[in-house]
């Protein structure tokens, strides 16, 4: 009876995987080996891994993400650490993920609005004598954006690994004259790990597809892959190269993921 239950329970959850997760990505694939007139080609991802732009495309998409992904790691760090010993730690963490319920686009013009030339920032600049600044379509408009929308996703699993971290192993090394720097360096952070990769994860990936914002705040100064196949697929109409840039962008997931993937079970396993 248990195993009939646990199988009906599965099949949904199958069906599901296959039709929303499985069946895209095999079509994407499909799609990948086809030209403008649908007709099998390998010249999709030759053109892609001989031209210069989609390669340097690429590089500016990991190297954005790499900085956004470190941004956000500095200020969640410190930001998770010092919540998660207050006295109404969840509650602090419930006003950092009110932020997330507000639409991505009512945000980005709510920073259109501060970044313009007569916006917050530059009335501001104006007003201690420094004047108006070219902020937006910039790359630094758009690392500040992209990181402020990002925090969030690196703050919650930070904060939970180090909500539920063994506080007598804490405890121990205070006891044995370790100083509070040299506990986190040592004991906190070292425990807090899994939640730090579990942010990367949460960050990087998303970070590398970004399309929309690279549009408003930067001002395709900013060219990403997602701003790629959404060129390919809304614009030149040319589906196997957006497919191929699609994949491409599949595999550079899969591989942060692996990367950061938590080893301590198999070690444990091995053990």
């Amino acid at each position: 009876m248990k195993r009939k239950r646990t199988l009906s329970y599965s099949v949904p959850y199958g069906l599901w995987l296959i039709l929303f997760v499985v069946a895209p990505v095999v079509l994407l694939v499909i799609q990948s080996f086809g030209n403008l007139h649908g007709h099998f080609t390998l010249a999709n991802y030759a053109t892609y891994f001989s031209s210069g732009t989609y390669l340097r495309m690429t590089f500016n998409s990991v190297f954005f993400a790499l900085i956004v992904t470190l941004i956000t790691l500095l200020i969640s760090y410190p930001m998770a650490y010092i919540m998660s010993r207050l006295k109404h730690a969840q509650f602090w963490l419930l006003l950092v993920i009110l932020p997330t319920w507000v639409n991505l686009l009512l945000k980005a013009y709510a920073f259109i609005g501060l970044f313009a030339k007569t916006g917050t920032v530059n009335q501001f600049l104006t007003l201690i004598g420094i004047g108006p600044q070219q902020i937006m379509f910039t790359d630094v408009s758009f690392m500040i954006v992209a990181a402020y929308i990002e925090i969030p996703f690196m703050i919650m699993p930070i904060f939970n690994s180090l909500i539920e971290l063994d506080r007598s192993l804490i405890n121990a090394a205070r006891d044995l004259g370790a100083t509070p720097w040299q506990t986190l360096i040592k004991v906190i952070i070292p425990m807090s790990m899994s939640g730090v990769k579990a942010g990367i994860q949460a960050v990087f990936i998303p970070t590398l597809s970004l399309f929309m914002i690279t549009r408003l705040i930067g001002g395709n100064r900013v060219i990403t892959l997602g701003t790629a196949i959404e060129e390919h697929f809304l614009v030149t109409q040319n589906w196997g190269m957006g497919s191929t840039i699609g994949v491409i962008l599949i595999l550079a997931m899969a591989a942060t993921m692996f990367i950061t993937r938590d080893r301590k079970k198999g070690g444990q396993r091995r053990g």
